[in-house]
């Protein structure tokens, strides 16, 4: 069968192609505690262990009892939409009206959408090395051209105003950037990220800002929101990370009002709406106990994220730049290894603890680097230290 010809710039997703090859190991007499093996820790996937908050889930229950499964408008239910510009405004500080706002199936499912309706072949859109790989392959399904610019511990991995100007070119539609980040769990800087809507913004192009770990943040120096820069810059978001909704497949974009309308019509043709019920529940999230729940949940992902960094660097890991939001580590394994793949696939083996070599992330740091996500319990991560430990001895 003869496939397209944009499938020989769409990598394989690397984190699930170890996630397969963990799963695989853990099915083995090795892992099984009946037969004196140890479960696998898998520390390899970008998921919350806690779900959706209980108040949502209850409003999930009565939508599907009372029948609520129609189709939606293209863009999302009004009472949703409204419900996030509500958030916007109370929790940033930002005036978004809900007309701005397009209800997506999931983030992914936004950022195809923003891609399509933007980028054409020949377009160029910079991002940072390391980044999350998905970004730059719905960049090139709409047929332009992610530009990976390499990036420093320095610049906390993220692009800055500087590289951004240096790496402009004719071609060059905007940028995609991540705030805070997956793999590196970094932001960038409020005063940095406005020179660089600046740089974009007086070249004709167009900001793309993924957000989705907005309510992941750590350290009040970062916590901001994009939107904040201009009713130009694009805001990509979601249910997944900051409220547990992954498998919902919910998210949403703030757009400037003239992409409205042609996002819009992408939708209607390529999606239709986004889950119903799920848009339904998701009401239930800015309820005042969702959100108090979803508070209590990041600070335990900060004090994770206090355990686990140090931890690592004991053991001779080291971590450059300190998260400061999201659930993930960005290690150096050279201490151990030429290589982050074989790194990660010897502990699969020897310490059953799944981690995500750097590959997937783009060739900069794709050897010396690897990805941890703390999305666990805290006794999983204790265990993973000790078996790190007993390890990285040998």
């Amino acid at each position: 069968m003869k496939l397209s010809g944009r499938l020989a710039h769409i990598d394989p997703f690397y984190v699930m192609e170890c996630a397969k090859v963990a799963q695989e190991i853990a099915r083995s007499p090795e892992c099984d505690p009946a037969q004196g093996g140890e479960r696998m820790i898998y520390l390899n996937i970008g998921e919350p262990d806690l779900t959706a908050p209980i108040a949502v889930v209850r409003a999930a229950e009565v939508a599907l009892h009372a029948g609520r499964t129609q189709y939606t408008d293209a863009v999302g239910l009004p009472a949703l939409r409204e419900r996030i510009s509500r958030w916007y405004a109370s929790r940033w500080g930002v005036d978004v009206p809900a007309r701005r706002i397009v209800v997506t199936a999931g983030a992914s499912a936004g950022l195809q959408l923003v891609c399509q309706a933007l980028f054409e072949t020949g377009d160029e859109v910079l991002m940072p090395d390391p980044s999350y790989p998905c970004n730059r392959h719905f960049v090139a399904a709409a047929g332009a051209a992610a530009r990976l610019v390499p990036t420093t511990p320095e610049s906390r991995f993220q692009l800055d105003a500087d590289r951004v100007r240096e790496h402009w070119t004719p071609q060059t539609r905007g940028v995609l950037l991540a705030t805070p980040s997956n793999p590196t769990g970094t932001s960038i800087a409020p005063a940095e990220l406005a020179r660089i809507v600046d740089v974009v913004r007086d070249r004709g192009g167009v900001a793309i800002i993924d957000e989705i770990y907005q309510g992941l943040s750590y350290d009040p120096a970062f916590e901001r929101c994009a939107l904040a820069l201009g009713d130009d810059v694009v805001s990509v978001n979601s249910f997944s990370k900051y409220f547990g909704m992954t498998g919902w497949r919910l998210g949403w974009l703030v757009l400037p009002e003239a992409l409205v309308e042609p996002v819009e019509r992408l939708a209607q043709n390529l999606y239709i709406c986004a889950s119903s019920i799920a848009q339904h529940a998701a009401i239930a999230c800015f309820e005042d106990a969702s959100l108090a729940e979803c508070e209590t949940r990041r600070e335990a992902f900060r004090e994770r994220r206090d355990y686990i960094v140090p931890a690592l660097q004991k053991l001779g890991l080291a971590v450059p730049v300190v998260p400061d939001g999201a659930f993930y580590v960005w290690a150096d394994c050279r201490a151990f290894a030429d290589n982050s793949w074989d790194f990660a696939m010897d502990l699969m083996r020897s310490a059953h603890v799944a981690l995500t070599p750097g590959k997937d992330f783009g060739p900069a740091h794709a050897s010396t680097y690897f990805r941890l996500s703390f999305a666990t319990a805290m006794p999983q991560l204790q265990e993973t230290v000790r078996r790190l430990a007993r390890e990285l001895d040998r």
